[in-house]
C-alpha cells in the first residue's frame, strides 16, 4: 500500500509549514482532518480543496460539501475521493482553503512515496511541524505553551511580594537618604531664591 507524504505550507510564510503522512486510499477528509489537527485549528468551518499545477492556479475543486455558492463544474466531495485517485503527477499539488470568511489558505505537495507502511503509525499522521504556525483565533505567544512552564516555575504569576518598602498604611517609610534629599532641595529653593 502506499504511503503518500504531503507538505503543507502556510500560504503567507512558507517557512512555516507541516509534513503529512497519508495512505493513498483515505479520502480527502482524513487529509483535511490532518492539516487542521497538524496547525491546531478546530474543525468548525467550510474547507475546500483544489487541485493545482507547479504555478499553484487553483483547478478541480474537492470540497468538505456542497455550499451555497456559484460552481463552474459540480464539486468532487471529500468524503467521497480517495487521495490515490487524484494524483496525476509525482510532486501533485493542491491548494486547501479552510474558512472562507477568514480565508486561510495552504499549499498542499507531495513530496514523497512510499511503499512501506509503519505499523507504529496510525495514518493520517503529522510527521513533521516546522515554524510558528497561525493562531486560528488571536495572538500566539512566541513561547506558545512553554510560558506556562516557565510562569510556573518562577511563580510570575504573584506580585512583587518582598520587593515593596511600603508600610501598613501605604506610606513610604522614610529613610536617611530620603531625609538628605530633602535637605538638598531646600537648600536648592534657598539657592534658586537668592539669585531671583
Amino acid at each position: 500500500m502506499a504511503i503518500l507524504k504531503f507538505r503543507i505550507y502556510f500560504e503567507e510564510d512558507d517557512a512555516v509549514y507541516r509534513d503529512v503522512a497519508i495512505k493513498h486510499t483515505q479520502n480527502f477528509r482524513d487529509l483535511h482532518s490532518a492539516i487542521l489537527k497538524g496547525y491546531e485549528f478546530d474543525n468548525k468551518h467550510q474547507a475546500t480543496f483544489y487541485r493545482s499545477n507547479d504555478n499553484w492556479q487553483r483547478g478541480r475543486e474537492i470540497s468538505f460539501e456542497l455550499y451555497e455558492k456559484q460552481y463552474k463544474v459540480k464539486p468532487l466531495l471529500m468524503a467521497d475521493t480517495s487521495i490515490g485517485s487524484e494524483i496525476f503527477d509525482t510532486n501533485q499539488k493542491f491548494v486547501y482553503v479552510y474558512d472562507f470568511n477568514k480565508n486561510w489558505t495552504f499549499l498542499v505537495e507531495l513530496i514523497n512515496v512510499s511503499k512501506e507502511e509503519s505499523s507504529k503509525i496510525t495514518y493520517p499522521a503529522v510527521t513533521r511541524v516546522e515554524g510558528i504556525g497561525p493562531q486560528q483565533y488571536g495572538t500566539r505567544s512566541l513561547l506558545g505553551d512553554k510560558f506556562v512552564d516557565i510562569e510556573e516555575k518562577y511563580d510570575l504569576t504573584k506580585g512583587t511580594e518582598g520587593f515593596s518598602e511600603e508600610g501598613e498604611g501605604g506610606e513610604v517609610p522614610e529613610t536617611e537618604e530620603s531625609e538628605e534629599n530633602e535637605e538638598s532641595e531646600e537648600n536648592n529653593d534657598v539657592f534658586l531664591g537668592e539669585e531671583e
